[in-house]
């Protein structure tokens, strides 16, 4: 008798463990970052001895409204926002002073599209080699209260640290 109340406990332990498993292993996959936004399909494109320019490329998805307003990386001083479109025939790339994202909406950086620009490389960029940006950014959210100009704005300004891989397009 004991024997088998000692055999049903351990597959009643087992069973217990294994749910508990499963339900570690659900939460895990489902565990949400506590930074307010997302990076996703991060890469940087691996340069040429000599080439100066680099470009890195992400998925950014916020969870409120703002704006990425700068950028900072390890490789270089001078890393920029920029956008290319194909006007008549020949293909523009512009700077951008920042780039707005909207809470929920993905924001594609991509070849041919808006991307990172980073300038005056201080050594090539090598496969594999590890790469880390520092995003600032902005939100701004009106506020009821009075003022002499009306309506006022609370603007809140943080940095969110991420690291990419040096990589060939994927």
């Amino acid at each position: 008798m004991l024997n088998s109340t000692y055999k049903h406990l351990s597959h009643f332990s087992l069973a217990i463990m294994l749910a508990l498993s499963c339900t570690f292993l659900q939460a895990k996959d489902t565990v949400t970052t506590t930074e307010p936004v997302s990076i996703t399909n991060a890469w940087v494109r691996p340069t040429n001895p000599g080439q100066e320019v680099g470009a890195a490329y992400m998925t950014f998805t916020s969870k409120q409204d703002l704006t990425l307003t700068s950028i900072e990386s390890d490789v270089t001083n001078s890393v920029e926002i920029h956008n290319m479109t194909m006007e008549n025939g020949v293909m523009k790339m512009r700077m951008m002073e920042n780039l707005p994202l909207k809470a929920g909406k993905p924001y594609k950086l991509a070849p041919g599209g808006f991307h990172l620009m980073l300038f005056d490389l201080k050594k090539p960029l090598t496969a594999g080699e590890q790469v880390r940006f520092v995003l600032h950014f902005k939100s701004s959210m009106e506020s009821n209260l009075k003022s002499q100009a009306g309506k006022k704005k609370n603007v809140t300004e943080f940095k969110q640290t991420f690291t990419v891989t040096v990589k060939p397009q994927p």
